[in-house]
């Protein structure tokens, strides 16, 4: 997964973070204004680390789960079938 061109922090940046805060030599108060990001969002990727090592520092996705309410596979289909007809919905 590509990383946003504007984002604050990158997997290299997080790691800096997070290995500077494990390793006593900033707060997460600190870290967090330094790296110029907020001190939950520091929280949340010093917390990854500790738990999931350098692999928890690592982009995710946003897609959810789990769906409450699913497309049924005929409605699936049926869009399918439209788009490969042309049909764009306009």
């Amino acid at each position: 997964m590509r990383s946003h061109p504007l984002a604050r922090t990158t997997f290299a940046i997080r790691k800096q973070l997070a290995k500077a805060v494990v390793a006593g030599r900033l707060s997460l108060s600190e870290a967090a204004a330094e790296f110029k990001i907020s001190r939950q969002s520091a929280g949340k990727w010093v917390r990854r680390y500790r738990e999931l090592g350098v692999e928890g520092l690592a982009d995710r996705s946003s897609r959810p789960h789990r769906l409450r309410h699913q497309t049924s596979p005929e409605m699936i289909e049926r869009v399918a079938t439209m788009r490969r007809e042309g049909w764009t919905g306009l």
